[in-house]
């Protein structure tokens, strides 16, 4: 039986740092890894805790020269050779060394590289914990490593994750990311619980695996969240869960019922505030439905004006705002303290010219106001509304005897023909008897006409009378001051749409309303000279507002309106309409949690593409709709109905088929050649 052969190591001895010399033969070639510079302060910090491979110089003679390159440490040479340069070590300090004369010097330098097994992270994640428990704080750990605060934190907060998860990923059953996903829910049970129903589903996607974590949570970004105040939440026993690997808008809040109990509180007592400043009724809610005040006239207060005092202040904030922008008008940016000081005057500027809106008694007795929290988790106040049973009664011009009028007065007399006729002149008269009915109905028709044509002469004037009879419809409550016959409808939505508040296209529209509303006199009587002292500008700009408060694109199961539709078409592609940048997005609330799951795949496939569809196809309806919209978020996909029809150029000419007059009105007459429009599930 023959022995086997022993092996036997390289020599190792220290070598001074002058003999030594970078080497050819090194195959690392591409920078990767720790830089030069950190790894010198590491070196600096723990010494060199690796030995250099080296192998000796050789003359032209063949013997040593006492001069050793380095195929396999170049790196670690480059620190120490900064370190030298910086006087921070002897050029002739002793450095570790393995001597090696065998084999090839580029073997030596792959097989280092090759050979060399990466830490396992998790291993990295326990030698953290190891640290932190011995004493050291996250900021000394991550000035040791060079890395950042938040990288070991993140690291720390992965050894938290259940015993049986961490095995799962040690044997590659999980992946990084998904274990990750795990540490929003710091409860162990519930990771093991979600993490064996994980193992029937296709896919285990991260965020699948956040949103089973934080089923029943609220987010931190919630208008409700918002409203209370995170630390409040917190001082009052509420748990918030934070993802510290990906951005969770300030987590996830554990106590749902803790949470609507702070709003109901903090809502009332704000609501017992404006119920204090004497409106009749107060209703207060977290949040009301989108026209939730259409029925109700509007009383609008006037602001308060600035105080003298509040005059100066503002004055002299202006002028010192001026001062600081023409001083640095030519700079690219701006001095921090400028900065700062710029916003501070924005602020103070922006608080005098926010004033207080001050009501009459009398609107104090009849109308209320409506207290909620907008999207932004602000208090938001609606004073003001009247009630139609709080209406006072308006007087009418009714007969005492209550006779209704009639057209031709019953000083009008009838010939036997049955033709009104104006009363026998000759009759007897004092003088002071007025013009019949009938008279003065035959002059103002003469009137009306004349009117007619001289105003038909006058665009300018005509279209002040246009914008005068759609303000006073869409802006005034009661009744018409315009003798020009033109009623604008303006369809009123809100319980068709949630969350339709919240859009940025209706807060504009609706900005728009308050912003007019509160420029127009409160008389309809005054409205006609306030339009005309207004530069043709104001007046176009109002004008463009009233038409579209009757724009009305809606398509509706009983009334279908296809010729509408087609025109709400050529209007959304004359003015670009892009309805993703305009704002929406499909969500679970506004379309994805009201399709079928086929129409949600078809979705996905017509953004995403098949691979993304085929990875949610096994999910469940819920789990579906929430995958979904993570999928389609940011794609700009919209579903059919919100789509703008590809304009033709206007360069190219449309082309014209001639009919016959009886094609023509075969056409004409037949309504129901519509075609109906194509189901959602054919068209997408």
């Amino acid at each position: 039986m023959t022995k086997s052969k022993k092996i036997t190591l390289s020599a190792s001895r220290d070598i001074p740092f002058n003999k030594l010399v970078l080497s050819q033969s090194n195959v690392r070639q591409i920078k990767a890894g720790v830089s030069i510079e950190e790894l010198t302060e590491d070196i600096a910090r723990r010494t060199l805790l690796s030995s250099l491979t080296v192998r000796p110089v050789l003359g032209d003679d063949g013997g040593e020269t006492g001069m050793f390159e380095i195929p396999a440490g170049g790196r670690r040479y480059r620190a120490l050779e900064l370190l030298v340069k910086q006087r921070r070590l002897n050029k002739t300090a002793p450095v570790p060394c393995i001597v090696r004369t065998e084999g090839l010097a580029e073997e030596d330098s792959l097989a280092e590289n090759i050979q060399r097994a990466p830490l396992h992270p998790l291993d990295q994640f326990r030698a953290f914990q190891a640290m932190r428990e011995k004493g050291k704080s996250e900021e000394e750990i991550a000035a040791a490593f060079f890395v950042s605060d938040s990288v070991v934190k993140q690291r720390l907060k992965l050894t938290a994750i259940a015993p049986a998860l961490l095995e799962a990923y040690a044997e590659e059953e999980l992946t990084l990311d998904q274990l990750m996903a795990f540490t929003v829910n710091p409860d162990h049970a519930r990771q093991e619980q979600v993490w064996e129903a994980l193992k029937q589903h296709y896919s285990k996607q991260p965020y699948e695996i956040r949103r089973m974590l934080t089923e029943g949570a609220v987010r931190a970004s919630d208008r409700r969240a918002q409203f209370v105040g995170l630390e409040n939440y917190v001082e009052a026993g509420g748990e918030i869960l934070r993802d510290l690997f990906q951005t969770d808008d300030g987590g996830w809040l554990q106590d749902s019922a803790l949470l609507e109990t702070m709003v109901t509180e903090k809502l009332n007592e704000d609501a017992e505030a404006i119920r204090a400043e004497g409106w009749k009724w107060i209703e207060f809610a977290t949040d009301f439905p989108y026209g939730h005040t259409y029925d109700l006239r509007r009383i609008r207060g006037e602001a308060e004006p600035m105080s003298d005092e509040e005059d100066a202040t503002y004055t002299a904030l202006k002028a010192e705002y001026d001062k600081l922008e023409d001083e640095h008008a030519e700079v690219d940016e701006l001095p921090k303290e400028v900065d700062e000081r710029l916003g501070e005057i924005e602020t103070a500027m922006e608080a005098l010219q926010d004033r207080p809106v001050r009501f009459e008694a009398e609107d104090y007795a009849i109308a209320g106001a409506f207290v909620s929290i907008d999207s932004a988790g602000r208090l938001r106040v609606e004073r003001g509304y009247v009630r139609a049973e709080d209406e006072p009664v308006a007087e009418t011009d009714v007969d005492p005897e209550g006779d209704a009028a009639d057209p031709v007065s019953h000083d009008d007399a009838v010939d036997g023909t049955g033709k009104a006729t104006d009363l026998d002149e000759e009759e007897d008269d004092d003088g002071t008897k007025p013009l019949s009915d009938r008279l003065v109905c035959d002059l103002t028709v003469h009137r009306t006409m004349a009117l007619r044509n001289a105003l038909a002469s006058d665009p300018e004037l005509a279209q002040l009378a246009c914008l005068h009879a759609m303000v006073l419809s869409l802006f005034y409550h009661y009744g018409q001051a315009s003798c020009v016959e033109i009623s604008p409808k303006s369809t009123q939505f809100g319980a068709q749409a949630d969350g339709l508040a919240d859009m940025p296209y209706v807060q504009s529209i609706d900005l728009g309303i308050e912003t007019w509303a509160g420029n127009l006199p409160k008389a309809p009587e005054e409205l006609w000279e306030t339009l005309s002292e207004w530069d043709g500008d104001s007046r176009d700009a109002l004008f463009a507002h009233c038409v579209a408060m009757t724009v009305n694109a809606v398509k509706e199961p009983h009334y279908r309106k296809p010729r509408q539709i087609a025109h709400a078409d050529i209007l959304a592609g004359t003015l670009g309409l892009d309805m993703a940048k305009a704002g929406w997005a499909p969500t679970a609330e506004s379309y994805l949690g009201r399709i079928t799951k086929a129409q949600i795949l078809g979705a996905i496939r017509e953004a995403k593409g098949d691979k993304e569809a085929e990875c949610i196809a096994g999910f469940k309806k819920p789990d579906m709709v929430t995958a979904a919209e993570e999928l389609l978020a940011g794609t700009d996909w919209l579903p059919m109905p919100l789509r703008t029809p590809l304009m033709v150029e206007a360069s190219e000419e449309p082309e014209f088929e001639i009919v016959d007059d009886g094609d023509l009105e075969s056409l004409a007459g037949n309504d129901d050649a519509e075609d109906d429009p194509v189901p959602l599930e054919a068209a997408e």
